[in-house]
């Protein structure tokens, strides 16, 4: 129900998860995503979304580099 200001923080909400294993945390990251609403603004929730149906971010084999080569591919 807040009311986002036109000179808003970019930063409007942060969703952290826990779990006891890594696949436990991405499954409730996965819901937590789809459960999520936020209206009026574009969210890079979608751009979440697609890094979690990754192979390399699942198995935990990215980095910087990888985030950054990747979305270089996706501006294509």
């Amino acid at each position: 129900g807040y009311r986002i200001p036109p000179y808003y923080d970019s930063m409007i909400a942060k969703l952290i998860v826990y779990g006891r294993t890594r696949e436990g945390c991405i499954m409730r990251l996965r819901r937590a995503l789809e459960e999520m609403v936020v209206e009026g603004v574009k969210t890079n929730i979608p751009l979440h979304q697609e890094l979690l149906r990754q192979d390399d971010v699942l198995n935990g084999d990215y980095s910087i580099k990888w985030l950054e080569e990747w979305l270089a591919q996706r501006a294509q």
